[in-house]
């Protein structure tokens, strides 16, 4: 049990160009991170910023920050997107809350989320 990979679609939110990508669906992870070549060169995206973030072995690591649009069960959303190392692919907390699913790590796929909060 625990994180598994799930097919979804990923584009730039101006241009509504996606493509495939297997992430690990992970919800220790706050944001989702593909690979920062594939962002830029593949869908001609860039960071808007960047930002510290607590990695899982205790250390910090800046990363440039910007928008993707998530196609998820044929619907759609922008979530924010790590520009991360070509090893990384992952579909994060903030993105699936977006979605309103959860990861059902019996199943490994995602699922609607049983009870939305405000």
């Amino acid at each position: 049990m625990g994180p598994f990979h799930v097919r979804i679609e990923v584009g730039n939110p101006a241009n509504g160009e996606f493509h495939w990508v297997e992430p690990l669906a992970d919800t220790g992870a706050s944001f989702s991170m593909l690979p920062e070549s594939f962002l830029k060169d593949t869908l001609g995206l860039s960071p808007t910023g960047t930002r510290s973030f607590r990695l899982a072995d205790g250390g910090t690591r800046e990363y440039g920050i910007g928008e993707a649009r998530f196609r998820i069960d044929g619907e759609e959303r922008t979530s924010p997107i790590i520009f991360g190392p070509e090893d990384r692919y992952l579909l994060g907390a903030t993105c699936l809350q977006t979605f309103a699913l959860v990861a059902n790590t019996t199943h490994h796929q995602l699922a609607p989320a049983p009870e939305l909060t405000l």
